[in-house]
């Protein structure tokens, strides 16, 4: 493989302790405390600012593994380390890897589905893979249709059977991410999919929420409603979700008016739109950890390396980085990295190996894509080890 690098020097995120590779790490949703009820994690808001100082700098490096694609949306690792991605617009399941070739890590057409209908924000969105997937070959994807939004599981090159559906659709706020928790469980994640914002705060709607369910699509028990699916609720589009290894849950908050979030994502409670945009004084409604001005943030794909949280943006074309504390709440500042680098960034994951894969999207609609867009990135730190340049 030819490695397509570049190094870059990135404001200090406490890179130390920070970004010290974890390969096995426990993740999942918080966990009850013995009462009964999700730990009380304070989660104030900070607003970030993009230039301000940092205290010193760390070398980071970021490898193109592969190119020419057609915006990239969902990826997800199978046992062999190969991944498996989507493309929204042409609706295929690629492989990327592990084989290489000269031009990178060999990409190679799976499959490409007839169900999703392409259209502005929808169609084949998020993918996961099933924890068992050694013994049941499964893979779970999202997609758009010309009525709604939905999860569907098959085995590769097979034909995907709907599990949940009924999930709002519209032009822009189709949510569309899965990542399994720790517990078995299917997380989704759903925008919206309404102009008045009428359908995040319902708690019969499954519009701007994050649902938990199994993997035969039913509402996940210990859900905070019997029989409901939701999980949270009052988000505007969220397309990124992540846990640590304390097993908080973390998510991106995109296309609200003014502002993008990072939220720590708690059983039961609401983010606060439409009502809120970015921090909010209402006791009853759950602040972000931090937000930033929509114009450098707008972020999607979530990825976490032990209290490192990373979240790759459109319209801030940039990976934020940030650090946390035990108890979920903001050490320092948010930095970047990548900023104006390489476009739209969408997906962001952490690979196997502990590097993280962000994919651009500038193949899309008012993007300005280069001659090898769209690509998958490897990003990498220094000072050694598995994971790191």
């Amino acid at each position: 493989m030819i490695e397509r690098s570049r190094r870059f020097r990135a404001g200090a995120v406490t890179l130390g302790a920070v970004l010290a590779l974890t390969t096995a790490c426990s993740f999942g949703p918080p966990e009850p405390d013995v009462a009964g009820e999700p730990p009380n994690l304070p989660a104030p808001s900070v607003s970030a600012d993009p230039d301000s100082s940092s205290a010193g700098e760390a070398t980071a490096a970021a490898t193109v593994l592969a190119k020419d694609l057609e915006v990239p949306w969902g990826l997800a690792f199978l046992p062999d380390g190969a991944a498996l991605v989507t493309e929204r617009d042409t609706a295929r399941i690629l492989q990327v890897g592990p084989e290489s070739d000269a031009e990178g890590l060999k990409v190679t057409e799976v499959q490409r589905l007839t169900e999703p209908e392409p259209g502005g924000d929808g169609g084949l969105l998020g993918i996961a893979v099933s924890p068992k997937y050694e013994t049941d070959a499964t893979v779970f994807v999202y997609y758009s249709t010309a009525k709604d939004n939905r999860v569907a599981k098959l085995k590769l090159k097979g034909k995907p059977e709907p599990i949940l559906t009924g999930i709002p659709h519209s032009a822009n706020d189709n949510g569309g991410q899965l990542a399994f928790g720790p517990d078995g469980m299917l997380y989704v994640t759903t925008g919206d999919g309404s102009s008045t914002g009428n359908q995040a705060p319902n708690p019969k709607s499954l519009g701007g929420k994050i649902l938990r369910i199994t993997t035969a699509g039913r509402p996940a028990p210990g859900n905070p409603v019997k029989n409901s699916p939701v999980w949270s609720s009052g988000h505007r589009n969220v397309q990124g979700i992540a846990w640590d290894s304390a097993k908080k849950m973390y998510a991106s908050e995109s296309d609200q008016k003014k502002s993008g979030e990072l939220n720590v994502i708690e059983k039961g409670k609401n983010y606060g739109w439409p009502k809120a945009d970015g921090a909010s004084s209402d006791a009853k409604l759950t602040a972000p950890v931090v937000s930033w001005p929509i114009g450098d943030s707008s972020c999607a794909g979530v990825a976490v390396l032990e209290r490192m949280v990373a979240t790759a943006c459109l319209l801030g074309q940039r990976v934020w980085m940030v650090d946390m504390t035990e108890n979920g709440t903001l050490l320092g500042q948010p930095k970047s990295v990548l900023a104006g680098e390489y476009g739209r960034l969408r997906g962001l994951v952490a690979a196997p190996d502990g590097s993280f894969w962000v994919t651009t999207s500038n193949r899309e609609k008012g993007a300005e894509p280069g001659p090898d867009d769209d690509q998958i990135i490897r990003l990498v730190f220094s000072d050694g080890g598995a994971g790191r340049s």
